[in-house]
């Protein structure tokens, strides 16, 4: 699967998320339509990446207060980032309806195991959640290619063309208590870390 990112001149005024087509979240398994609609948006500055989620949601759990909790246990959207497309090395970045961030360094041997850095943080990271129509939430990441240099002497700064490895996901509590997985490239599997089923970030420039 392939994203084109659109490229944005100016992020000091507002971004013009309408003019930006939307895609769908499915099932992370079976690759299903979910019982909630999930839209994601991404375009991209000469600073950074912006990602915009647009979630239908009935129920909210979301008790966590602190960066770095475990917010997957509960609501939760997610974007991993792999600028060199090894799937050796990827960046985690995720936000609660609380507005609690996460970021992790993931160093993943491809074989199942993997490190997860928690200690690792993106300085530059900012995001907001935001109510939209009713039954609706927004959520937004700016994620700064500056903290994106892990095994690099200069950041990943991508320029027109560049194709990164990438996916963006959601977890949803239902009011009965049963989890749902969601995402953009289904893995096959109840695991977001599996590097070989993401798709491709284009970054284009017109």
């Amino acid at each position: 699967m392939r994203y084109e990112c659109q490229y944005i001149a100016d992020e000091k005024i507002r971004i013009p998320w309408d003019k930006i087509t939307p895609e769908r979240l499915y099932d992370v398994v079976t690759g299903a339509t979910p019982r909630l609609e999930t839209q994601f948006r991404a375009c991209w500055t000469e600073e950074a990446l912006h990602v915009r989620f647009e979630c239908e949601d009935d129920h909210t759990v979301a008790t966590m207060e602190r960066r770095d909790d475990p917010i997957y246990e509960e609501d939760v959207v997610e974007v991993f980032l792999d600028p060199m497309g090894t799937g050796k090395v990827y960046y985690e970045f995720e936000l609660s309806p609380r507005g609690v961030e996460f970021d992790a360094l993931i160093h993943n041997n491809l074989d199942g195991n993997k490190k997860v850095d928690v200690a690792w943080d993106a300085k530059g990271l900012r995001t907001s959640v935001s109510d939209g129509a009713e039954g609706w939430k927004h959520y937004e990441l700016r994620i700064p290619f500056a903290d994106l240099r892990e095994g690099q002497e200069q950041a990943q700064v991508p320029r027109h063309g560049a194709e990164w490895g990438w996916n963006v996901y959601r977890i949803d509590d239902d009011t009965e208590g049963t989890r749902h997985y969601w995402a953009w490239s289904p893995t096959g599997a109840v695991n977001f870390h599996i590097p070989q089923r993401f798709g491709t970030l284009v970054f284009v420039k017109k």
